[in-house]
């Protein structure tokens, strides 16, 4: 049995982080088993000995997995093989790969490929905070050529108490939720939810991760000095020739200076990049008949053109920082123009088009009922889900043209961004019981599309009458420093995304952030840079909030006349099975008389119904009768009902739905009755008196109550029934004479006695 190496980091008092290498999946080049509590990730890191011939980007490919195996679960579903990644996983494995890829230099191109597989999942601990140190351990021990080491925690916030790496039961009450992924001496990533915190409170967050992140980090160190050190990794770096940066400055530098001052629009700044791109390449190359595939010292086509992309860079960044001119004329806070419009969409239940210079998103809303809700099937999380953002980034959002597939990692990271911004404004449940979907369809893009799909699901929510405690907007910013100049812009534009040092997506109401997701490309930001970033996001969050606000400004109070009318009301637990019936058909009944869809579930000993209809009418139909349903029926109360049986002793009359009774014929009128079929019939309404609720709870009605009582008819008193006998007694009401004290012909008691017998 091999011998394995261990490491354990503490991060709080009884909270302990273990590395162990050496026992398992030993063929890979680095291999860390990370453990907190019981939850258990293998992390493996394989490298490529040799980058690809033609290789012109780092092919990294990280995935997380987690087998229900690993929580004592099977898979749900006809398959019970885990199939492609869930959204959970996705996401986890984004966060680990923007944390890490940007910590490669620009010259490794061999594969890197990472696999994060949950073995054992625990109730407290999620899997991929753990799963980010454990690959980075990995590929520490493989020797990689990266600025390792990283480590990711989760921080939260219970009472005012920041917690590292919080349970499950801390998060529900938490009002934070903040990945940060790091090195010892700089933050590189940031991901998560808030509730509406300030930008002083996120940088305590940041401070509190950081501080745990450091220890993570020596804790790698020291795994790796105990495993007798990393492994020796050697590769060929991949560069552009000496001297091709240098010829290509000199030659187009001006050039391409000139084509960013210029007015700028999307389609016009790329066609001049490419035409400047040819030129440079016939300078060097020449053209026609005298064309050659490289020059004398080596340059190919590739080589020059990626070298004028390098120029391109450092001729914008030069530009932000010498004079604080971006490449559209802004200044460094400035916003781009925004225009928006509500209720676009005539049959959606709200719809809202978001606009900010060339990137605008159209978001709908469609609301559901609780059978609409998206069931969650995982091994850590397993609430389902009532409120859920789809983002959808099609080919012609960018003028391009190609195959139309199922949404990518970065479509699904975009999308659980804009739901985490408006997860928090969202009412409950029990104020508003709908199922909300929002699509976010990207129309076009030149930068901060998912901060637009957040501007436009605040306004369609709003459009469409859900009751949002507040509006959201969003805003990308962008860095851009030479080590000893820095630029913070608002707003990024896609090129200053691609070229600059950072994309940092803050979403927030006026009165705090509610989501933020960050990637940084330079070593690290200081406390100052920080803070200022996030006040500059703060003032343009503030001011896109306003142009929000100028096309609607708060909820519509009436819901779409196509949506769905969901009317709810709590019940006795113990009358849930007599809303349901015997096999469902109570329920049925009522939907299918009242055109409607009935829920009912049980939370904390309470009942709760859902009513859903297209109309309000349909609705206090289902209403009155799942009220009726629950109601007990009291003696001396009045009811209109539905004559459901007719016997020769009398009708069984329903009152409530699941309530019916006996109707004697004693009950039935004053005088002599000698045909029931006479006074009623099946489907007859009739209005009815309780006059008897028997001890075994069968009822007993009268019609007498609304009848006009004959001229000196007395009434003898009613005996009560017990609950033994089959309820068979005798009618007892006497005075039925014309004279009202007789026992003549109209004496009811006079007729035969087997017509005459109670059969209740």
């Amino acid at each position: 049995m091999s011998k394995a190496v261990i490491r354990e980091i503490e991060l709080a008092p009884g909270k302990v982080l273990s590395l162990e290498t050496g026992r398992l999946a030993k063929q890979a080049n680095g291999s860390v088993v990370a453990r907190l509590g019981d939850t258990m990730v293998l992390c493996t890191a394989v490298l490529a000995t040799e980058a690809r011939e033609g290789q012109s980007f780092f092919p990294l490919t990280v995935d997380y997995r987690e087998k229900f195996s690993a929580a004592g679960k099977i898979p749900g579903g006809f398959i019970k093989r885990e199939g492609r990644s869930t959204d959970k996983e996705t996401l986890s494995s984004r966060i680990i790969d923007r944390t890490l890829r940007p910590l490669f230099g620009d010259n490794f191109f061999n594969e890197v490929q990472i696999i994060c597989s949950v073995l054992s999942g625990d109730d407290e601990n999620d899997g991929d905070v753990v799963a980010g140190v454990g690959a980075s351990a990995a590929l520490m021990l493989a020797g990689a050529p990266f600025e390792g080491p990283i480590a990711s925690v989760r921080v939260g916030r219970v009472e005012g108490e920041f917690i590292v790496n919080p349970t499950f039961e801390q998060l529900e009450s938490s009002d934070i939720n903040l990945i940060v992924a790091g090195k010892s001496d700089a933050i590189v990533m940031v991901e998560g939810e808030m509730d509406e915190i300030s930008e002083e409170e996120m940088l305590q967050a940041l401070e509190v991760g950081h501080n745990a992140i450091k220890d993570l980090c020596q804790g790698q160190i020291d795994l790796v000095a105990d495993a007798g050190g990393a492994k020796t990794f050697e590769y060929s770096p991949v560069g552009l020739p000496e001297g091709v940066v240098e010829a290509v400055h000199d030659f187009a530098a001006k050039r391409l200076e000139d084509h960013i001052l210029l007015p700028y629009a999307k389609e016009t700044f790329y066609g001049g990049i490419s035409d400047i791109k040819k030129e440079v390449v016939t300078h060097f190359l020449g053209e026609g008949e005298n064309a050659v595939d490289a020059t004398e010292q080596g340059w190919t086509k590739s080589d020059i053109k990626e070298a004028v992309g390098k120029v391109e860079s450092n001729v914008m960044r030069e530009l932000i920082l010498r004079d604080g001119r971006r490449i559209d004329g802004r200044g460094l806070t400035d916003v781009r123009a925004i225009w928006n419009e509500v209720g676009y969409l005539p049959r959606v239940h709200g719809s809202a088009v978001f606009t900010r210079g060339e990137t605008q998103v159209m978001s709908s809303v469609t609301l559901g009922t609780g059978k609409d809700v998206q069931p969650v099937d995982q091994i850590f999380d397993t609430k389902d889900k009532s409120f859920f953002l789809h983002y959808s980034f099609p080919p012609f959002s960018v003028g391009e043209a190609r195959f139309l597939r199922g949404p990518g990692r970065r479509e699904i990271g975009h999308g659980m961004l804009a739901e985490r911004a408006l997860q928090r404004v969202i009412p409950g449940q029990d104020e508003f019981p709908y199922t909300i979907r929002i699509n976010a369809d990207v129309l076009e893009s030149n930068g901060s599309s998912s901060m637009g799909s957040v501007c436009s699901g605040s306004m369609a929510m709003m459009d469409a009458g859900v009751p949002i405690k507040k509006a959201v907007s969003g805003i990308a910013m962008g860095l851009i420093s030479d080590g000893k100049r820095t630029a913070i812009l608002s707003d990024i534009l896609g090129t200053e995304d691609h070229l600059g040092d950072m994309d940092f997506k803050l979403t927030g109401t006026r009165d705090g952030i509610t989501a933020c997701q960050m990637d940084i490309k330079i070593s690290g930001l200081s406390h100052d840079v920080m803070s200022q970033a996030l006040h500059q996001a703060k003032e343009g969050r503030l001011h896109i909030l306003d142009c929000m606000e100028e096309t609607i400004k708060e909820p519509r109070l009436d819901l779409s006349p196509y949506a769905p009318r969901l009317t709810q009301i709590t019940i006795d637990a113990s009358f849930i099975g007599a809303v349901i019936g015997p096999g469902g058909k109570i329920i049925q009944g009522i939907q299918r008389e009242t055109n409607t869809v009935i829920e009912i579930r049980e939370e904390e000993g309470v009942g709760i119904v859902v009513i859903a209809a297209k109309n309000g009418d349909d609705a206090m139909a289902a209403l009155e009768i799942v009220k009726g349903i629950v109601t007990v029926p009291e003696e001396g109360a009045d009811y209109e009902g539905t004559v459901r049986k007719v016997e020769g002793f009398g009708a069984i009359v329903e009152v409530l739905p699941g309530k019916e009774g006996l109707l004697h014929v004693s009950e039935l009128d004053y005088g002599y009755v000698e045909n029931v079929n006479d006074y009623l019939q099946v489907g007859d309404k009739v209005k009815v008196r309780l006059i008897e609720v028997r001890d075994d709870g069968k009822l007993r009605f009268s019609r007498k109550p609304f009848l006009e009582k004959p001229e000196g008819y007395e009434e003898r008193p009613r005996e009560r029934r017990d609950g033994g006998g089959g309820g068979r007694g005798r009618g007892r009401d006497g005075g039925r004479g014309r004279d009202g004290g007789g026992r003549g012909r109209d004496d009811n008691r006079g007729r035969d006695r087997d017509r005459n017998q109670d059969r209740d």
